[in-house]
């Protein structure tokens, strides 16, 4: 059974840094790519970076750029969003996804619960 599970939202003041995790069960993080999306009040989900089952490849929103950063742990199976500099428009519920090609549109087969980023004073 495929599962993604992410943690790590909290609320935090802006400026600050978090470090998201998606653990993956049921299948091996070399056969899948995985990206992180994320969903504001009234807003559209949009992706904002994703990384390819080889892990070579990263690739962020414009929005993002400079300040999020995709890695993986494949001990842990595990991949992690840190998201630093935050701004109050940073947050959303943060989900990540899993599908055979990294892409920031929602072309992914499986999806997680999400979790919720917090910016404010």
């Amino acid at each position: 059974q495929v599962q993604l599970v992410e943690s790590g939202g909290d609320l935090v003041q802006p400026g600050g840094s978090l470090r998201l995790s998606c653990a993956a069960s049921g299948f091996s993080l070399e056969n899948y790519a995985i990206g992180w999306f994320r969903q504001a009040p009234g807003k559209e989900r949009e992706g904002v970076a994703c990384i390819t089952s080889s892990g070579g490849g990263r690739y962020y929103a414009d929005s993002v750029k400079g300040r999020f950063i995709i890695s993986r742990d494949m001990s842990e199976n595990t991949v992690y969003l840190q998201v630093n500099s935050l701004k109050p428009e940073d947050t959303a519920v943060y989900y990540c996804a899993a599908g055979l090609w990294a892409t920031l549109a929602e072309d992914y087969e499986h999806w997680g619960q999400g979790t919720q980023v917090t910016v404010s004073a």
